[in-house]
């Protein structure tokens, strides 16, 4: 099994951005760092030694998920409609962008969950409340 660890930093306006990439075989898993201002090669050296550990890296993706290939012949005009079709929910880009993306959708979807059950309950602590207003409200009488 060979294991291969890459580090890229780019300048994503208006911060210096880190991205870790990491595969196992035939697995992909990415991890995004935002470093702020442009970092120092003994910078970057430093946050790799102390903090690799604590990087949280997203869902493992299967590297041939991400690179089909179309074997058989596909009509020009349907070749086209499944194009716009996949640029239109994924978008262009690199495997990395592509498992960003992913996890920024995963990411999406558990700040939904979790503010949709907060929700949730601010609705029933009010419900109570009411509740317990109507009882002391009617009790004297």
């Amino acid at each position: 099994m060979i294991t291969n660890i890459k580090l890229t930093v780019f300048f994503e306006e208006p911060f210096w951005v880190g991205v870790f990439q990491r595969s196992y075989s035939d697995t992909f898993y990415l991890s995004k760092v935002v470093f702020g201002a442009e970092p120092k090669d003994y910078e970057v050296y430093d946050f790799v030694l102390k903090n690799f550990d604590n990087l949280k890296f997203n869902k493992p993706l299967d590297i041939n998920d991400v690179n089909k290939n179309i074997d058989k012949k596909i009509n020009s005009k349907r070749l086209q409609r499944k194009i716009k079709n996949e640029t239109k929910n994924k978008g262009i880009g690199t495997k990395a962008q592509i498992a960003m993306k992913q996890q920024y959708e995963d990411l999406k979807l558990k700040i939904k969950k979790v503010s949709r059950a907060k929700k949730e309950d601010e609705k029933e602590k009010k419900f109570k409340l009411r509740q317990q207003k109507k009882l002391i409200k009617h009790r004297g009488h």
